[in-house]
């Protein structure tokens, strides 16, 4: 019997970094994410495939069913390493749900990705829940002790609406909301032509801060504001004074400083800083800027939304 899960791709508006210690951040689940079919079959090894937005092979590999350790993958120390990658995830999950994979029999699994894997959408986290969904384990726990972080992109995962989320050392909040956007029209994502180390930028947000209550609720405030804002100038003015918190709490300049300095609109850097997509304001005309100097990707805001 074939099962198939899914979760969708995610995309953080707010409250990048301080999201890890208590701030509210607004995210939106995208309309792009990743399926994992699973079939039973003869034998008692697991084979994976994983196929990119063109069906594509980017890792195949076998793993022991009981240990659930590599014991066939491709050449390459990519390859390694997504093995190793994928036996961690899969140890967990047994851990947390001893019933699982203990069937006497092999599995098939394929992984399909809609999106690049450079566009930062969420690649691992929309693994880790469709693994969390097919063991009926706690998605969240099962982040925090494989990838870790906040558990923001989880929670896009399995929302088909934009949400509203925070976190304590006991507890998350989700808050499914409607923005009241008449604005989407004059948005749209670039991306940087280079995908940012989620795991690196929190290392490097560690190393440069220490928590701020005032800047939790700076930023908290922003977003809920950012949630409920009416017109574009409102909203590039809120985004805009996010920028300059996260700017000077990270002691990074922001993206629009760094490389489009002479651009007139709003430019907000998304996730974690220096790659994947940014969210910039403008008309259709206005994507011309960004393809002049190199930036192609290019997808407007109600193309990307789910």
């Amino acid at each position: 019997m074939k099962k198939k899960f899914y979760s969708n791709g995610k995309l953080l508006l707010t409250s990048e970094y301080v999201v890890l210690d208590g701030a509210i951040a607004l995210a939106i689940p995208t309309r792009l994410g990743q399926s994992l079919s699973v079939e039973a079959v003869e034998g008692k090894e697991i084979t994976w495939v994983s196929l990119d937005e063109n069906d594509v092979i980017w890792f195949q590999g076998s793993f022991e069913r009981n240990k659930l350790e590599p014991i066939a993958i491709g050449d390459g120390q990519q390859y390694k390493e997504i093995a190793a990658q994928l036996s961690n995830i899969l140890q967990i999950t047994k851990v947390m749900n001893p019933s699982f994979l203990a069937e006497d029999h092999g599995w098939k699994i394929t992984a399909k990705l809609e999106f690049p894997r450079d566009w930062g959408l969420g690649s691992s986290s929309t693994l880790v829940n469709n693994i969390a969904l097919w063991a009926k384990v706690n998605a969240f726990d099962l982040l925090n002790k494989s990838f870790g972080g906040s558990g923001y992109d989880i929670a896009a995962a399995q929302n088909d609406n934009p949400i509203l989320y925070s976190r304590n050392e006991e507890n998350k909040r989700v808050e499914t909301v409607r923005l009241p956007w008449q604005f989407t029209e004059e948005l749209f994502f670039v991306h940087l032509n280079q995908k940012q180390d989620s795991k690196e930028a929190i290392t490097h947000y560690r190393r440069a801060s220490e928590k701020n209550n005032l800047h939790i609720d700076a930023l908290s405030e922003i977003t809920k504001e950012v949630a409920t804002c009416k017109t574009l100038s409102e909203f590039i003015k809120l985004m805009s004074s996010h920028e300059a918190i996260i700017s000077s709490i990270i002691h990074r300049p922001t993206v629009k400083k760094q490389l489009f300095r002479d651009y007139p609109g709003l430019i907000k850097s998304l996730g974690a800083w220096g790659g994947d997509f940014v969210l910039v304001s403008g008309k259709d005309a206005d994507q011309a800027y960004f393809r002049k100097k190199g930036y192609r990707t290019i997808v407007p805001f109600t193309k990307m939304i789910k």
